[in-house]
């Protein structure tokens, strides 16, 4: 079963906008390091979006052999088209992934039976778990508690990381799945764990993987409640300065501060403007991350 802090990875570019292969397998091999739990690459913060087939191709292959087992690597593979995911799907499974994630298509607006049929095509061309990814403000789809529990019935369903913003509905999904399902909090990760999320699909732990993963343990596995709560108030900073509309520039801008470069986002994304820097700057100095003069 998947459970713990698993990093939802930026995707490394060269200056010239090609994929910096190297830094992608340093990454790897740094997070690992570092303690994370599992690797998800091609998630919105990994840009998915702005990549070709071949490229999100390359990226999961990457991503699977530098981690040669030690972790599991869960790989986005949305897309608009139900073909076309399940066509990235079954790159993500030859390349070896332990899962795929799929947020559900985020311009057709689909209604349940279709949100059903997408994904029942794509579980039924694979062997590996699908976690189903609610986020409503990208997605204009919000997968609530009813029709999660219809989605888990197709056979490798049997993840979802939830980011509806509401705490509450991790209890509700699980009330009407039980142990069909396991949760993963996309936002609000100390909430998630008290009330039975067993994983949390980090972004912040691009740039502090160790403080992520000491996160999930301190929460899930101290008996003393106030330890987790103490280090959920200390990372909180650094994570509301790497949320909002710029957040793959502001943690690409947050992990050249701390000794992991990875290069700017693709256009239509921006850097993250000169203005908002220093913030930026003096959160990870707070934590004792800065590492660039």
């Amino acid at each position: 079963m998947f459970k713990g802090s698993f990093t939802v990875m930026v995707t490394p570019f060269l200056a010239d906008g090609r994929l910096d292969e190297a830094t992608l397998r340093k990454f790897v091999d740094w997070q690992i390091e570092q303690g994370t739990q599992g690797l998800i690459p091609l998630g919105s913060t990994g840009e998915f979006l702005s990549q070709t087939r071949e490229e999100r191709r390359r990226v999961a292959t990457i991503v699977v052999e530098q981690a040669r087992k030690r972790v599991p690597v869960i790989v986005g593979t949305a897309a608009e088209w139900t073909e076309e995911a399940g066509a990235f799907s079954r790159d993500a499974q030859q390349a070896g992934a332990d899962g795929v994630m799929i947020v559900p298509p985020y311009y057709s607006s689909p209604t349940p039976d279709e949100l059903f049929v997408h994904y029942r095509k794509i579980g039924d061309a694979l062997s590996i778990p699908i976690m189903v990814y609610n986020n409503p403000f990208t997605s204009n789809v919000d997968l609530d508690a009813a029709l999660v529990a219809r989605l888990c019935e197709i056979d490798n369903v049997r993840y979802i990381k939830e980011s509806s913003g509401d705490p509450h509905r991790t209890t509700r999904i699980l009330d009407a799945c039980g142990d069909r399902i396991t949760v993963f909090a996309g936002y609000h990760p100390w909430e998630g764990f008290r009330i039975g999320a067993k994983g949390y699909v980090s972004v912040f732990a691009n740039i502090a993987p160790a403080m992520s993963r000491a996160l999930y343990e301190e929460t899930v596995n101290s008996p003393d409640i106030q330890r987790g709560f103490a280090l959920y108030r200390k990372v909180l900073p650094l994570m509301d300065a790497i949320a909002g509309d710029l957040y793959v520039g502001a943690t690409k801008a947050a992990m050249g501060m701390v000794g992991m470069p990875v290069g700017h986002p693709r256009p239509p994304r921006l850097p993250l403007p000169e203005e908002k820097l220093p913030n930026l700057r003096a959160v990870l100095s707070s934590l004792g991350l800065l590492k660039q003069a």
